[in-house]
Protein backbone atom coordinates (compact mmCIF):
# COMPACT_ATOMS: atom_id res chain seq x y z
CA UNK A 1 0.00 0.00 0.00
CA UNK A 2 1.01 3.41 -0.58
CA UNK A 3 2.13 5.69 1.75
CA UNK A 4 -0.44 8.72 1.88
CA UNK A 5 1.85 12.16 1.12
CA UNK A 6 2.09 14.03 3.39
CA UNK A 7 -0.60 17.53 3.30
CA UNK A 8 2.42 20.21 2.96
CA UNK A 9 4.43 18.68 0.53
CA UNK A 10 4.47 20.28 -2.76
CA UNK A 11 5.98 18.41 -5.60
CA UNK A 12 6.75 21.11 -8.33
CA UNK A 13 8.70 22.96 -5.27
CA UNK A 14 11.85 22.89 -7.13
CA UNK A 15 10.10 25.11 -9.80
CA UNK A 16 10.24 27.94 -7.46
CA UNK A 17 13.44 29.75 -5.63
CA UNK A 18 13.98 29.91 -1.87
CA UNK A 19 12.95 30.71 1.08
CA UNK A 20 9.08 31.06 0.31
CA UNK A 21 5.88 31.47 1.85
CA UNK A 22 3.67 28.78 1.43
CA UNK A 23 -0.37 29.05 1.96
CA UNK A 24 -2.77 25.88 2.09
CA UNK A 25 -6.23 27.46 1.06
CA UNK A 26 -8.28 25.04 2.40
CA UNK A 27 -6.90 25.07 5.79
CA UNK A 28 -7.38 29.15 5.40
CA UNK A 29 -11.18 28.30 5.08
CA UNK A 30 -10.99 25.66 7.80
CA UNK A 31 -9.59 27.67 10.65
CA UNK A 32 -12.38 30.38 9.39
CA UNK A 33 -14.96 27.60 9.52
CA UNK A 34 -13.80 26.27 13.51
CA UNK A 35 -13.86 29.80 14.52
CA UNK A 36 -17.33 30.68 12.93
CA UNK A 37 -18.27 27.20 15.28
CA UNK A 38 -17.40 29.25 18.50
CA UNK A 39 -18.55 32.57 17.76
CA UNK A 40 -21.27 34.22 15.75
CA UNK A 41 -20.03 36.20 12.78
CA UNK A 42 -21.46 39.67 14.10
CA UNK A 43 -19.59 39.14 17.46
CA UNK A 44 -16.05 39.00 15.51
CA UNK A 45 -13.47 41.23 14.08
CA UNK A 46 -10.76 39.57 13.27
CA UNK A 47 -7.34 41.40 12.85
CA UNK A 48 -5.74 41.64 9.40
CA UNK A 49 -2.32 42.00 10.85
CA UNK A 50 -1.39 38.62 10.30
CA UNK A 51 -2.89 38.00 7.07
CA UNK A 52 -1.85 40.85 4.81
CA UNK A 53 -3.84 39.34 2.35
CA UNK A 54 -7.08 40.31 0.08
CA UNK A 55 -7.73 37.06 -1.10
CA UNK A 56 -7.80 35.94 2.81
CA UNK A 57 -9.92 38.21 3.95
CA UNK A 58 -12.47 37.77 0.86
CA UNK A 59 -12.26 34.04 2.19
CA UNK A 60 -13.94 35.52 5.44
CA UNK A 61 -16.42 38.07 4.08
CA UNK A 62 -17.44 35.27 2.33
CA UNK A 63 -18.13 33.07 5.45
CA UNK A 64 -20.37 36.14 6.88
CA UNK A 65 -17.40 37.96 8.64
CA UNK A 66 -18.01 41.93 7.77
CA UNK A 67 -16.32 43.74 10.63
CA UNK A 68 -12.23 44.01 10.40
CA UNK A 69 -9.21 45.49 12.88
CA UNK A 70 -6.42 46.55 10.97
CA UNK A 71 -2.78 47.91 12.37
CA UNK A 72 -1.79 50.29 8.93
CA UNK A 73 -3.37 52.50 7.00
CA UNK A 74 -2.27 50.13 4.58
CA UNK A 75 -4.51 47.01 5.72
CA UNK A 76 -7.30 49.46 6.13
CA UNK A 77 -6.93 50.13 2.72
CA UNK A 78 -6.39 46.69 1.27
CA UNK A 79 -9.95 46.13 3.61
CA UNK A 80 -11.65 48.85 1.83
CA UNK A 81 -10.66 47.36 -1.80
CA UNK A 82 -12.55 44.43 -1.31
CA UNK A 83 -15.39 46.80 0.29
CA UNK A 84 -15.33 44.95 3.50
CA UNK A 85 -17.86 47.40 5.39
CA UNK A 86 -16.55 47.92 8.94
CA UNK A 87 -13.06 48.28 9.60
CA UNK A 88 -11.51 49.68 12.63
CA UNK A 89 -7.98 51.17 12.70
CA UNK A 90 -6.63 49.43 15.67
CA UNK A 91 -4.08 52.71 16.09
CA UNK A 92 -4.25 56.27 17.60
CA UNK A 93 -3.47 57.91 14.50
CA UNK A 94 -0.59 60.47 14.98
CA UNK A 95 0.38 63.14 12.56
CA UNK A 96 0.71 62.50 9.08
CA UNK A 97 -1.58 58.96 9.78
CA UNK A 98 -4.70 61.54 10.23
CA UNK A 99 -4.18 62.60 6.73
CA UNK A 100 -3.97 59.66 5.41
CA UNK A 101 -6.90 57.98 7.74
CA UNK A 102 -9.32 61.10 6.30
CA UNK A 103 -8.11 60.44 2.38
CA UNK A 104 -9.24 56.72 3.45
CA UNK A 105 -13.15 57.97 4.35
CA UNK A 106 -13.15 60.08 1.72
CA UNK A 107 -12.00 57.56 -1.42
CA UNK A 108 -14.00 54.96 0.41
CA UNK A 109 -17.10 56.11 1.34
CA UNK A 110 -18.55 52.19 1.45
CA UNK A 111 -16.07 51.19 3.88
CA UNK A 112 -17.18 52.73 7.74
CA UNK A 113 -13.95 53.48 9.37
CA UNK A 114 -13.14 54.20 13.05
CA UNK A 115 -10.00 54.42 14.84
CA UNK A 116 -8.93 54.60 18.55
CA UNK A 117 -7.95 57.37 21.10
CA UNK A 118 -6.42 57.45 24.52
CA UNK A 119 -5.60 60.95 25.17
CA UNK A 120 -6.91 64.16 24.87
CA UNK A 121 -4.93 65.42 22.73
CA UNK A 122 -4.75 63.31 20.10
CA UNK A 123 -8.46 63.82 20.34
CA UNK A 124 -8.32 66.95 19.70
CA UNK A 125 -5.82 66.91 17.14
CA UNK A 126 -8.03 64.53 14.96
CA UNK A 127 -11.32 66.48 15.69
CA UNK A 128 -9.68 69.57 14.20
CA UNK A 129 -8.62 68.03 11.01
CA UNK A 130 -11.88 66.14 10.46
CA UNK A 131 -13.86 69.18 11.11
CA UNK A 132 -11.96 71.21 8.71
CA UNK A 133 -12.25 68.72 6.08
CA UNK A 134 -16.14 68.23 6.86
CA UNK A 135 -15.77 64.60 7.91
CA UNK A 136 -16.66 62.19 11.16
CA UNK A 137 -15.76 59.25 12.13
CA UNK A 138 -16.20 57.15 14.85
CA UNK A 139 -13.41 56.23 17.71
CA UNK A 140 -13.20 53.68 20.23
CA UNK A 141 -11.62 54.68 23.54
CA UNK A 142 -8.00 52.71 24.28
CA UNK A 143 -8.14 50.64 27.41
CA UNK A 144 -4.94 49.40 28.80
CA UNK A 145 -5.65 46.53 30.99
CA UNK A 146 -2.04 45.88 31.49
CA UNK A 147 -0.34 45.47 27.91
CA UNK A 148 1.30 48.61 28.56
CA UNK A 149 1.69 49.28 25.03
CA UNK A 150 -1.12 52.17 23.97
CA UNK A 151 -4.59 52.84 26.03
CA UNK A 152 -5.70 54.68 29.13
CA UNK A 153 -6.14 52.64 32.52
CA UNK A 154 -10.18 51.76 32.94
CA UNK A 155 -10.06 54.31 35.77
CA UNK A 156 -9.13 57.48 34.23
CA UNK A 157 -11.07 56.37 30.74
CA UNK A 158 -14.50 58.07 32.31
CA UNK A 159 -12.36 61.55 32.67
CA UNK A 160 -10.93 61.24 28.97
CA UNK A 161 -14.64 60.39 27.94
CA UNK A 162 -15.81 63.50 29.30
CA UNK A 163 -13.36 65.43 27.73
CA UNK A 164 -13.86 64.26 24.39
CA UNK A 165 -17.47 63.99 24.69
CA UNK A 166 -18.08 67.96 22.91
CA UNK A 167 -15.27 67.70 20.50
CA UNK A 168 -16.99 67.80 17.21
CA UNK A 169 -16.48 65.04 14.34
CA UNK A 170 -15.27 62.86 16.72
CA UNK A 171 -18.05 60.20 18.61
CA UNK A 172 -17.20 57.18 20.87
CA UNK A 173 -18.83 54.28 19.67
CA UNK A 174 -17.05 51.96 22.44
CA UNK A 175 -14.17 50.44 24.19
CA UNK A 176 -11.34 48.42 22.84
CA UNK A 177 -9.52 46.26 25.16
CA UNK A 178 -6.55 44.25 23.89
CA UNK A 179 -5.59 42.26 26.70
CA UNK A 180 -2.49 40.23 24.39
CA UNK A 181 -0.50 40.31 27.84
CA UNK A 182 -2.81 37.43 28.79
CA UNK A 183 -1.62 33.96 27.02
CA UNK A 184 -1.25 31.67 30.24
CA UNK A 185 -0.31 28.06 28.51
CA UNK A 186 -3.31 26.79 31.48
CA UNK A 187 -6.56 27.73 30.05
CA UNK A 188 -8.04 27.61 33.33
CA UNK A 189 -5.35 30.77 34.61
CA UNK A 190 -5.91 32.25 30.91
CA UNK A 191 -9.76 32.31 31.95
CA UNK A 192 -9.78 33.59 35.30
CA UNK A 193 -7.01 36.55 34.71
CA UNK A 194 -9.03 37.42 31.44
CA UNK A 195 -12.46 37.91 33.64
CA UNK A 196 -10.84 39.20 36.09
CA UNK A 197 -8.82 42.15 34.00
CA UNK A 198 -12.64 42.60 32.43
CA UNK A 199 -14.10 43.49 35.18
CA UNK A 200 -13.75 47.01 35.64
CA UNK A 201 -14.16 47.49 31.76
CA UNK A 202 -17.75 46.33 32.30
CA UNK A 203 -18.72 48.63 34.62
CA UNK A 204 -17.01 51.02 32.51
CA UNK A 205 -19.01 50.37 29.78
CA UNK A 206 -22.25 50.49 32.45
CA UNK A 207 -21.26 54.47 32.96
CA UNK A 208 -21.08 55.03 29.83
CA UNK A 209 -24.21 53.65 28.46
CA UNK A 210 -25.90 55.50 31.70
CA UNK A 211 -24.29 58.77 30.49
CA UNK A 212 -25.05 58.42 26.60
CA UNK A 213 -28.29 56.25 26.70
CA UNK A 214 -27.05 54.37 24.16
CA UNK A 215 -25.15 50.80 23.77
CA UNK A 216 -21.86 50.99 24.05
CA UNK A 217 -19.46 48.34 21.40
CA UNK A 218 -16.68 46.34 23.55
CA UNK A 219 -14.22 45.32 20.97
CA UNK A 220 -12.18 42.93 23.36
CA UNK A 221 -9.37 40.10 23.12
CA UNK A 222 -6.89 38.45 20.22
CA UNK A 223 -6.08 34.77 19.79
CA UNK A 224 -5.29 33.98 23.56
CA UNK A 225 -8.67 35.15 24.98
CA UNK A 226 -11.11 34.87 21.89
CA UNK A 227 -12.81 32.13 22.75
CA UNK A 228 -13.13 33.19 26.62
CA UNK A 229 -14.90 36.28 24.89
CA UNK A 230 -17.07 34.74 22.64
CA UNK A 231 -18.20 32.67 25.54
CA UNK A 232 -18.81 35.48 27.89
CA UNK A 233 -20.73 37.66 25.09
CA UNK A 234 -21.48 40.99 24.42
CA UNK A 235 -18.43 41.97 22.87
CA UNK A 236 -16.93 41.82 19.73
CA UNK A 237 -13.53 39.35 19.48
CA UNK A 238 -10.54 39.89 17.96
CA UNK A 239 -8.50 37.22 16.95
CA UNK A 240 -5.68 37.39 13.54
CA UNK A 241 -3.21 34.21 13.92
CA UNK A 242 -6.08 32.03 13.76
CA UNK A 243 -6.03 32.09 9.71
CA UNK A 244 -2.46 30.87 9.46
CA UNK A 245 -2.00 29.63 13.22
CA UNK A 246 1.88 29.36 13.90
CA UNK A 247 4.22 26.90 16.15
CA UNK A 248 3.90 29.66 19.18
CA UNK A 249 0.19 29.41 19.32
CA UNK A 250 0.02 25.90 18.90
CA UNK A 251 1.92 25.19 21.68
CA UNK A 252 0.95 28.17 23.91
CA UNK A 253 -3.34 27.58 23.20
CA UNK A 254 -3.04 23.99 22.98
CA UNK A 255 -6.87 23.95 22.97
CA UNK A 256 -7.82 25.59 20.37
CA UNK A 257 -9.00 24.00 17.21
CA UNK A 258 -7.08 25.57 14.48
CA UNK A 259 -4.35 24.05 12.33
CA UNK A 260 -1.16 25.15 10.62
CA UNK A 261 -2.30 26.85 6.90
CA UNK A 262 0.94 28.73 6.04
CA UNK A 263 4.74 27.09 6.36
CA UNK A 264 7.80 28.50 5.29
CA UNK A 265 9.64 26.78 2.38
CA UNK A 266 13.32 26.32 2.65
CA UNK A 267 16.43 24.49 1.16
CA UNK A 268 19.64 23.24 2.50
CA UNK A 269 22.50 25.03 0.78
CA UNK A 270 25.36 23.22 3.16
CA UNK A 271 26.35 20.55 5.34
CA UNK A 272 29.47 22.38 6.77
CA UNK A 273 30.16 19.31 10.03
CA UNK A 274 28.02 16.14 10.67
CA UNK A 275 25.88 17.27 13.21
CA UNK A 276 25.18 20.85 11.15
CA UNK A 277 23.13 21.65 7.79
CA UNK A 278 22.74 25.43 6.54
CA UNK A 279 19.42 26.54 4.96
CA UNK A 280 18.77 29.57 3.40
CA UNK A 281 15.78 31.18 6.09
CA UNK A 282 18.00 33.63 7.56
CA UNK A 283 16.46 36.38 9.72
CA UNK A 284 15.16 38.21 6.63
CA UNK A 285 13.07 35.26 6.16
CA UNK A 286 11.31 34.22 9.17
CA UNK A 287 10.31 36.14 12.57
CA UNK A 288 13.54 36.59 14.31
CA UNK A 289 12.12 38.63 17.73
CA UNK A 290 11.93 35.35 19.41
CA UNK A 291 14.51 33.16 21.02
CA UNK A 292 15.32 30.02 19.00
CA UNK A 293 13.84 27.67 17.85
CA UNK A 294 11.95 29.99 15.91
CA UNK A 295 10.73 27.84 13.37
CA UNK A 296 9.84 23.91 13.29
CA UNK A 297 10.52 22.05 10.32
CA UNK A 298 8.11 18.82 9.80
CA UNK A 299 10.07 16.87 7.73
CA UNK A 300 13.18 17.50 10.11
CA UNK A 301 11.63 17.65 13.73
CA UNK A 302 15.01 16.72 15.00
CA UNK A 303 16.77 19.80 13.37
CA UNK A 304 17.99 22.68 16.50
CA UNK A 305 18.10 25.90 14.51
CA UNK A 306 21.49 27.41 16.18
CA UNK A 307 23.22 30.52 14.52
CA UNK A 308 21.13 33.00 12.51
CA UNK A 309 22.33 35.46 10.56
CA UNK A 310 20.75 37.66 7.58
CA UNK A 311 20.66 35.00 4.59
CA UNK A 312 21.54 31.26 6.74
CA UNK A 313 20.14 29.54 9.23
CA UNK A 314 22.36 26.48 10.59
CA UNK A 315 20.16 23.29 11.91
CA UNK A 316 21.87 21.26 14.41
CA UNK A 317 21.09 17.84 13.36
CA UNK A 318 21.27 13.72 14.59
CA UNK A 319 23.07 13.07 11.12
CA UNK A 320 23.93 15.48 8.84
CA UNK A 321 24.59 12.68 6.01
CA UNK A 322 20.50 12.48 6.18
CA UNK A 323 20.52 15.91 4.29
CA UNK A 324 21.63 16.49 0.72
CA UNK A 325 22.24 20.20 -0.71
CA UNK A 326 18.75 21.52 -2.49
CA UNK A 327 16.76 19.48 -0.29
CA UNK A 328 13.41 21.34 0.89
CA UNK A 329 12.41 21.86 4.26
CA UNK A 330 8.70 23.11 5.39
CA UNK A 331 9.09 25.18 8.49
CA UNK A 332 6.10 26.36 10.94
CA UNK A 333 7.84 29.82 12.16
CA UNK A 334 7.20 30.16 16.16
CA UNK A 335 5.21 33.95 14.92
CA UNK A 336 3.66 33.86 11.51
CA UNK A 337 2.35 37.28 11.55
CA UNK A 338 5.59 39.00 10.96
CA UNK A 339 6.68 36.20 9.05
CA UNK A 340 4.55 37.02 6.56
CA UNK A 341 5.49 40.74 6.45
CA UNK A 342 8.75 39.28 5.40
CA UNK A 343 7.27 38.57 1.71
CA UNK A 344 5.53 40.04 -1.36
CA UNK A 345 3.68 36.97 -2.31
CA UNK A 346 2.47 33.50 -0.97
CA UNK A 347 2.48 30.63 -3.23
CA UNK A 348 -1.00 28.44 -2.87
CA UNK A 349 -0.57 24.69 -2.30
CA UNK A 350 -3.10 22.71 -3.52
CA UNK A 351 -3.62 19.38 -3.97
CA UNK A 352 0.40 19.12 -3.16
CA UNK A 353 1.01 21.50 -6.09
CA UNK A 354 2.17 25.32 -6.02
CA UNK A 355 -1.03 26.43 -8.21
CA UNK A 356 -0.77 30.39 -8.34
CA UNK A 357 -0.11 32.38 -5.75
CA UNK A 358 -1.32 35.80 -3.65
CA UNK A 359 0.09 39.28 -3.48
CA UNK A 360 1.06 39.79 0.32
CA UNK A 361 -0.27 43.23 -0.27
CA UNK A 362 -0.60 45.21 2.97
CA UNK A 363 3.16 44.61 3.96
CA UNK A 364 3.89 47.59 2.14
CA UNK A 365 3.34 50.82 4.24
CA UNK A 366 1.36 52.59 1.42
CA UNK A 367 -1.07 50.99 -1.05
CA UNK A 368 -2.36 54.20 -2.84
CA UNK A 369 -2.84 56.67 -0.12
Amino acid sequence: MQKEKPWYVADNADEFDSPALFIYPDRVKTNIRRLLESARADYLRPHVKTNKMAEVCQLMLDAGIYKFKSATIAEAEMLAMIQAPDVLLAYPPAGPKIKRLMRLIQKYPATKFSCLVDHITGAKNLSTMLSAAGLKIAIYIDLNLGMNRTGVVPAKALDLFQQISPLPAIEVAGLHAYDGHIKDHDENIRRDKCLRAFEPVLVLKKELEKITNREMTLIAGGSPTCFIHAAAGGRECSPGTFVFWDKGYSEQLAEQPFEWAALLMTRVISIPAPDLVCVDLGNKSVASENPQPRVFFLNAPDAFPTTHSEEHLVLKVPDSKLFSPGQVLYGVPWHICPSVALYDKAFLIKNNLVAGFWKVVARNREITL
